[in-house]
């Protein structure tokens, strides 16, 4: 009876255990490792959404970014200020950085966190064209734009509105040890695991004044992936390599244009320019540098047809290069299309649309010496006398024939190949002094 009631009394305490222990809290971590841009906004975005749906603990953005656009900074920022679940933004691993946007997002975030040996800030607002001189009195309008919707987000965060200012106004950047001690961040840790240890326990205030208690006694990290759609795209959207997809496009479809029949230039290069205007949904594509780099394969095919004497070749280049500069008008470097790549990339263009084309005009200019035309002005000997049908010998081959207006020709003259009709030559009487002199 009593090892009876003993068994019971284990029972009832393993099954209050049980009912009471609480599963591992969920983490979801999400890796951001390229320039801000639409296709990392809507990562993020899924991600975020992906962990309201599941009711997780908190969302860690691992940031490592030199920045990107403008729209899709603000929607990140946006998402992260509007998610029920706690969101940290985590600047890592050593040696990375979270520059421009990528400072703005740190900022905003519920925690903001850095790994040793990193660095944030350098926010100030760049020309989206380097060679376009902006107005002082427009700058300043951006920068102030720039500084009061950064102010308006770190005030209600209660972090430091004057160093963040600076960040933009003043390009300043912050070390992990700066930017906590400027109460610019909230902690310094050297991997995702010392961060959620920090944090369980710790009160979050969410943008809109709940507070929330993280438990992260337990937990399982649960590492958000890219679609393929979003990986690719991601893998394209790179400004350097949309810029030499479009090349290879445009060449590969000159090169079938002027020699049909080859069929793997132009299918390479329908692939190539599908996947560079693939990419354009993306990036800050300037369609005015799009026209002038087709202007410039209209002025290289000119070249060939128009004694110019060089000068529209010359053109081509220029509007090659200055439409590539144009072509995407990035907020920094990274986003841009490098001038070491440009300036090759629009002579290789302008050498091989001019050669190319020069083949082909050069091989329209040949006599033809197939199929039919290529009989016309041969000379050949009668074999069967016309009268004025018969037969004579050219070209290799007996042919019929018949004497031009009339008339007859006697076997052994010699005959000039004049007109084809189907199997049928016009043939004339020729001689030595017929040939034109020289």
């Amino acid at each position: 009876m009593k090892k009876r009631e003993f068994a019971l009394f284990i029972l009832l305490v393993s099954a209050v255990f049980f009912i009471g222990a609480r599963p591992p809290s969920k983490v979801i971590l999400v890796k951001l490792e390229d320039n801000i841009h639409s296709v990392s906004a809507q990562f993020i975005a899924q991600s975020i959404d992906k962990a309201d749906r599941d009711r997780a603990e908190l969302v860690v953005i691992q940031l490592h970014t030199p920045g990107g656009l403008d729209q899709a900074m603000r929607e990140i920022i946006t998402k992260i200020l509007n998610s029920s679940t706690p969101v940290a933004v985590y600047v890592a691993p050593s040696g990375a950085r979270a520059a421009s946007a990528g400072f703005f997002i740190v900022v905003a975030s519920d925690i903001a966190a850095m790994a040793p040996g990193t660095n944030t800030g350098a926010a100030h607002p760049v020309p989206a064209l380097p060679f376009v001189k902006v107005e002082e009195k427009d700058m300043e309008k951006i920068v102030n734009d720039a500084v009061a919707y950064m102010s308006s987000i770190v005030a209600k965060r209660g972090r430091n509105v004057d160093l963040a200012a600076k960040a933009i106004t003043e390009s300043r950047s912050y070390t992990p040890e700066e930017a906590l001690q400027g109460g610019l961040i909230d902690y310094i840790s050297s991997d995702v695991q010392e961060l959620l240890r920090v944090l369980n326990g710790k009160r979050v205030a969410k943008f809109n004044g709940q507070e929330v208690t993280l438990n992260l006694d337990s937990y399982i990290i649960e590492e958000m992936e890219m679609t393929f759609r979003q990986r690719v795209l991601s893998a394209i959207s790179q400004p350097f390599l949309t810029f030499i997809l479009l090349a290879i496009g445009l060449i590969g479809l000159y090169y079938e244009l002027t020699h049909p029949g080859l069929v793997l230039p132009g299918v390479l290069g329908a692939i190539c320019l599908v996947l560079a205007f693939f990419a354009f949904q993306i990036l800050p594509v300037n369609y005015a540098g799009l026209v002038l780099i087709f202007l410039a394969i209209i002025f290289f095919i000119l070249e060939v047809k128009v004694t110019s004497y060089g000068m529209l070749t010359v053109a081509g280049i220029i509007s090659m290069i200055f439409g590539s500069l144009m072509l995407i008008s990035g907020p920094i470097p990274e986003m841009r299309i490098p001038l070491k790549l440009i300036i090759p990339i629009s002579l290789a263009i302008a050498f091989i649309t001019t050669f190319l084309l020069r083949l082909v005009v050069k091989a329209h200019m040949k006599k033809v010496t197939t199929g039919g035309a290529g009989l016309i002005g041969e000379i050949g000997m009668v074999t069967q006398e016309l009268k004025p049908e018969g037969k004579v010998f050219v070209h290799g081959e007996i042919w019929k024939a018949v004497v031009r207006k009339g008339g007859s020709l006697p076997k052994g003259s010699k005959i000039k190949v004049v007109k084809v009709k189907g199997l049928t030559i016009e043939v004339e009487g020729w001689s030595e002094e017929s040939r034109p002199s020289p």
